[in-house]
């Protein structure tokens, strides 16, 4: 946590209060976005995703691996996030460790819509090969570089940018096997399918403040905040997963109201990453 004075903390609130923050934003205004997309070469997808001060990396790598019996026609996702020590003071020891598994977590709820998968952002059945038998395994790796408020967003945005970035290999199955047999697979080093990811959601975190909620929180506002609901919507304005944090509970019709203001914000969100993620695809290509 930022730590601050009581009167910083008046200011920042009362800038809030009268819709002109710190930085010159409103309250309902993201930061400057960038993108770079292919930054891994290893990875099958990546991208690095600035948000003012926030800096992530997002990477997707792609395994040959068997569906779990409960579903034997989805491929698995697990997603992990290391905060980088030298991004923040307070990612050193244990705390940094706490951070990456909340990230985790709620990335994954918000993402995959929870353990189960149900409501997913991520099409699991297109990582089904052939069923019972082979399918894909992704695993999203976030790594945090440099911490000014507001990772949740970011990270999601970045692992968007990466899944678009990321080219699974086509895979030839064996005409023969028997059933008991795992079937032999060939799998290309030329041929790849582009990641499907008009569904994969975008997160928005709406930080509440005082009586007001802002949206893309820099470190210093979050450390005055008093609860935060972070909102997973897709191009459909569907929501697909909901997470909490801060210690103050919020009223059911706030939080409603709050969902209502996070479908708003991401319509323009929404744009703005489909627009950067596309440049930075233009970009990559031409180098």
């Amino acid at each position: 946590m930022v730590g601050l004075s009581a009167g910083e903390k008046h200011f920042i609130k009362g800038g809030i209060d009268q819709d002109l923050r710190s930085d010159g934003r409103k309250r309902l205004t993201y930061r400057p976005i960038s993108i770079e997309t292919g930054v891994i070469p290893q990875a099958n997808g990546s991208a690095r995703l600035r948000m003012g001060d926030t800096d992530v990396i997002a990477t997707v790598k792609a395994e040959i691996g068997k569906p779990s019996h409960l579903h034997p026609n989805r491929g698995k996702v697990a997603i992990f996030v290391d905060c980088s020590a030298i991004a923040s003071p307070v990612f050193e020891g244990r705390g940094g460790e706490e951070l990456s598994t909340e990230l985790s977590v709620a990335l994954q709820r918000c993402l995959l819509g929870g353990k189960s998968g149900a409501g997913a952002g991520i099409d699991l059945l297109s990582l089904n090969v052939m069923e019972g038998k082979i399918c894909w395994d992704l695993y999203i790796e976030g790594l945090v570089i440099n911490a000014d408020g507001n990772l949740l967003d970011a990270l999601g945005a970045a692992i968007k940018a990466a899944l678009s970035n990321t080219g699974i290999p086509k895979v030839n199955v064996a005409a023969e096997f028997s059933a008991e047999e795992q079937p032999e697979v060939d799998i290309s080093d030329e041929d790849f399918l582009r990641f499907d990811t008009s569904s994969v959601p975008v997160i928005i975190t709406l930080t509440k403040v005082g009586k007001h909620y802002i949206v893309d929180a820099t470190s210093e506002e979050e450390s005055h905040m008093s609860s935060a609901i972070s909102v997973s919507i897709n191009s459909r304005g569907q929501i697909c997963g909901l997470t909490k944090r801060g210690g103050a509970g919020v009223d059911p019709s706030v939080v409603l109201d709050m969902i209502s203001v996070a479908k708003h914000v991401s319509e323009h969100f929404i744009m703005k990453l489909d627009s950067e993620i596309s440049a930075a695809e233009a970009d990559e290509a031409g180098s």
